[in-house]
């Protein structure tokens, strides 16, 4: 079956979750958002490419600074209203320069940092 982007569940501004995660080790780097044209573009370049809620502009991950992201592959969770890109990250995914975004996590009723930013 070919790929048919408009077969995918936007929410009402046109938009389908995406988390990103290393292919080769499972690692949930980042969660971002991404429309139809997002998806058509990381499709054809191989570099992810989200769209900006804050700037409503595409956001090509890494063209500022460098940390690149390569799609795998793409994932279509079973409801077609999530996608799970696996990906190759070049650098940290989180603009505080960890690997992760999630590097808090709440443990017996506290927030714990778990990740520091890399050097």
């Amino acid at each position: 079956m070919t790929f048919d982007p408009s077969r995918l569940k936007y929410d009402a501004n046109g938009l389908i979750p995406c988390i990103a995660q290393d292919h080769a080790t499972g690692e949930v780097l980042m969660f971002a958002w991404m429309n139809a044209a997002s998806i058509a573009r990381t499709l054809d370049s191989g570099a992810m490419t989200y769209w900006s809620r804050s700037r409503q502009a595409f956001w090509a991950k890494g063209e500022s600074s460098g940390h690149v992201q390569r799609l795998v592959e793409l994932r279509i969770d079973c409801d077609r209203d999530c996608l799970l890109a696996l990906v190759t990250q070049e650098g940290p995914a989180c603009h505080t320069n960890r690997r992760s975004c999630f590097y808090t996590a709440v443990r017996d009723g506290a927030e714990v940092e778990i990740m520091v930013p890399m050097a």
